[in-house]
């Protein structure tokens, strides 16, 4: 009987244990993925890197941006470009221009700063107005100082898995994923949304061969777009290790849809009115507190992956200055030859 009884308290504990465990899984929620901090490292890292490339008697870089028209959102995230620029040691000047200006003007100043040797990175604040070919600005600015990465150039490269300028938000999303350590080699990965200038380069960025000039992450990857049915987005993300929101709708993306464990990457930037106070606020793709309660990691809206666009864009002129110094130093390799 004494044997029988032990066994049965031996029994009954493991199976409170076992409960506790699967209870006390449940209650933890994600981990939250500052976006501002990761920034702040790469930021960190970018000033190091300007402070070196300077100190060796290289030009400063210069970051030129243009604004066309009055969007408020705009001019909001210019001034966080150059005050990122300021602040890792890239000189920049914003060149405002009012909605009329016509496409070829803008053009025309276009070709002006890609012929300006004083000019590092080159890039156009979209969205711009409606009688402007927004694909023909892109493709207007040369492909090394396309700090956006949205050159047809640099589209393909990227599609290559050859070094390229890439996009600063794919490459952001790309960044907080590997440095926060989540596993993308062999896994199932959905993308919600397949714009030309995120979607798709997160796409692109994640199925990619690890072995290639420019490494990618060796996922297996799904992209949903506005014509994908919401019950079938729902079968893929259902499996999804890594579920990337990026289609510019208010909490696409629900707990019913996410399996435990997986990593969720908020892209959405939302305005909403807040039913509480009246007021707008800004939201994700992602129902932030009900997915929090079922992922492993999420990415807050703000302070998720906008940081680290803007971080990356640093990143970007960093490499432009460096690529416009390149033919000058091959100048003075050849005559240093010739003497």
């Amino acid at each position: 009987m004494t044997s029988i009884s032990s066994m049965r308290t031996l029994y009954c504990a493991a199976r409170a244990q076992v409960r506790a465990i699967h209870c006390s899984a449940a209650r933890n929620d994600a981990v939250v993925i500052s976006g501002r901090k990761l920034a702040r490292q790469i930021r960190q890292e970018a000033r190091q890197e300007v402070e070196q490339w300077v100190a060796a008697g290289n030009k400063r870089p210069h970051l030129s941006v243009v604004l066309v028209g009055e969007n408020p959102a705009s001019h909001s995230y210019v001034l966080n470009k150059t005050r990122a620029a300021a602040d890792v040691g890239i000189s920049s000047e914003t060149i405002l221009k009012s909605s009329s200006i016509s496409q070829d003007e803008l053009l025309d100043l276009i070709s002006k700063l890609n012929n300006d040797h004083n000019v590092d990175g080159l890039l156009v604040q979209l969205p711009l107005p409606e009688h402007i070919d927004e694909r023909e600005v892109c493709n207007a600015v040369i492909p090394e100082k396309d700090v956006d990465g949205f050159h047809v150039v640099n589209v393909g490269k990227m599609c290559l898995d050859q070094s390229s300028m890439l996009p600063a938000t794919p490459w952001g999303v790309w960044e907080i994923i590997k440095r926060t350590g989540i596993p993308t080699l062999g896994k199932n990965v959905v993308v919600a949304g397949r714009s030309k200038n995120v979607g798709m380069p997160i796409a692109m960025l994640l199925h990619t061969d690890g072995r290639h000039e420019r490494p990618g992450g060796d996922a297996t990857v799904t992209i949903s777009h506005r014509y994908t049915p919401k019950e079938q987005l729902k079968m893929h993300t259902k499996i999804a290790d890594i579920v990337v929101a990026a289609a510019g709708i208010p909490n696409l993306i629900t707990a019913d849809m996410i399996k435990e464990g997986a990593a969720v990457i908020d892209v959405g930037i939302n305005r909403v009115l807040d039913p509480l106070t009246g007021k707008a606020k800004l939201v994700g793709d992602v129902d932030f507190e009900e997915v929090r309660k079922k992922a492993s990691f999420i990415t807050p809206v703000p302070g998720g992956v906008g940081p680290m666009t803007v971080a990356m864009l640093m990143k970007n002129t960093i490499i432009a200055a460096k690529k416009m110094q390149k033919p000058t130093e091959q100048i003075q390799a050849v005559r240093a030859v010739a003497m």
